[in-house]
Order: C-alpha cells, then structure tokens, then sequence
C-alpha cells in the first residue's frame, strides 16, 4: 500500500468529484490519502467520508501560495481543523482574489479580440477557487484554442498578453495560518520552485516538512530533497499532483509514496496541541 498526499477535485482545479479520487484511489490500493485543492477545504469532508467507506485513511489539507524573497512556493498544509473561523476567513479572501484574477484574465483577453465570457469561465469553474486552468479549458471550449497547451502557450503562460501576476502571501504569513488552526506546513514540489536557498528562512519560519516525491521530481531530486529534509528533521511527503483529465491523464497511482511517510504525518499531528482552543474542531484524521 502506499499514500498521496497531494491531490486536486473539482473543488479547485481537478476535474474529478472528491468520491471519483476515492474510487480510483482504492482500485489502485492506495492506502492514505489528502485532498489539497487550492485556496479552500470544502471538499475534505466528502473525501473524509468516502475514505472512510472505502477503508482509506485521510488527512485533511489545501495548497496555498506564498513567496519568501522574491521566490513564489507552494505551501501545503495538512491536518488543518476545516472549521476553524481564521483559515475559512482567509480563504475567502484568497478565493474572492481568485475570482478577481479571472475577471482581469477574462478582459484582457477581450481587449486582444478573444471575446471569452467570463460567465463561461465561472460556469465551467463550478468552484469558488478558479484558476488558470479553468481560463484554458473554457478557450478550448469555446474554439479559441485547440488545446491546453496552446491556450497557455499563446495567453497564459507568465509575461504572456492574457497574464495576470497570482495573489501571494509571505511565507511565515501562510505557515502561521497553517499552524493556528492545527496543521503542519509543507514545501510543495521544491524542485521545481527552487527553494534550496530559502529552506533555512522557511525553517526559521517554522516549516513542518518537504513534498519530497513528487511527478516531476526525478528520482535524483527525491533522494536530494530526503537528504535535506533529513539534515532539518522534517517531514517528508509527496504525491501525484492529480488533477483528474486536465493534463490528459490522471496522475493517481503514479507516485506511490510509502506509507511510513503518512504514518509520520499522523503522527506529527497527534504531537500538536488540539487545535480546539483555537476556534476551531479537530482536523480530520480518519
């Protein structure tokens, strides 16, 4: 059996229903799993309890976006209690400049001659965390573009015309948030956001671990980032980054990240305070 821990559901960016992950997950014998859509945790209770029917541990999560020095990362917190007033008011606020970026996305694309609705973009979303990914499909959709990938190519991509710049929090700022409503903080695929230099700072800020296996960590990049996690006793995770059909195929059950690693996250969160008495109900382990 083996864990992912980094997943996505048509709560954020994914295109498959929290249950469609648990269905896929258990016929490929995956025997822990978290659920971190972006900006938001409405899904961890669906998934919670269809893990549950499914005979699969699950630990509660999201992926936020942050930047430490200039350099933008991805933090993921996990084992957060989902109820708790401070991180459900924060992400309000990151989905509320999620919608936002849609809309400038949206008019700059018509001020270029592409005229993509933005009720298209929202209707395809069906989600209060839209991204990037959602523009994309939504070109495709209509005829603007025959693929993701040239939507991204031709408007998407950083500096391209239909660009706008992501919403970012500082480090400590997200790793803070994480921690008060009971969870631990994890780098995020770091070898594709080049964070080597900042870990020291990110440890200073209280960083609980490393996303050390990853779909596009070679295996080279795993053990180096092991190593490192090793010499900072941290945490180490990892996961597909699934997001359903969207890249063509779902990645689930293409990193099987063993299970002693979950077993180490539980373990961690069993170590923290109840996060209760900071507004919140305990994070969902099941």
């Amino acid at each position: 059996m083996f864990a992912d821990l980094h997943l996505h559901s048509s709560f954020s960016d994914g295109t498959f229903s929290p249950e469609e992950i648990v269905v896929r997950a258990r016929s490929l014998g995956v025997g822990g799993l978290s659920l971190t859509d972006h900006d938001t945790v409405e899904g961890c209770e669906r998934m919670r309890a269809a893990c549950a029917s499914a005979g699969i541990e699950f630990v509660s999560g999201t992926e936020l976006t942050a930047e430490q020095e200039g350099d933008e990362i991805h933090l993921l917190g996990y084992g957060m209690a989902i109820d708790n007033p401070l991180l459900l008011s924060e992400l309000a606020h990151f989905q509320q400049v999620r919608q936002n970026r849609i809309r400038e996305m949206v008019a700059r694309l018509n001020s270029i001659g592409v005229p993509l609705a933005e009720e298209a973009v929202f209707a395809l979303a069906n989600c209060r965390a839209p991204g990037r990914p959602h523009v994309a499909r939504a070109l495709v959709q209509a005829g603007y573009c025959l693929s993701l990938d040239e939507a991204f190519e031709r408007y998407l991509k950083k500096q391209r015309r239909a660009w706008v710049p992501k919403f970012k929090m500082s480090a400590r700022q997200a790793i803070d948030l994480i921690h008060q409503a009971g969870g631990v903080a994890v780098v995020a695929h770091p070898g594709l956001n080049k964070v080597d230099g900042i870990i020291p700072d990110l440890v200073a800020s209280g960083l609980d671990g490393l996303e050390c296996f990853h779909t596009k960590h070679s295996q080279n990049t795993s053990d180096h980032y092991l190593a490192v996690a090793h010499h900072y006793r941290l945490l180490t995770t990892g996961g597909s980054d699934c997001h359903g059909m969207s890249k063509g195929k779902p990645l689930l059950g293409t990193v099987k990240v063993p299970m002693e690693h979950f077993v180490a996250l539980r373990q961690r969160l069993a170590q923290r305070d109840s996060p209760s008495s900071l507004g919140g109900a305990m994070p969902i382990l099941s």
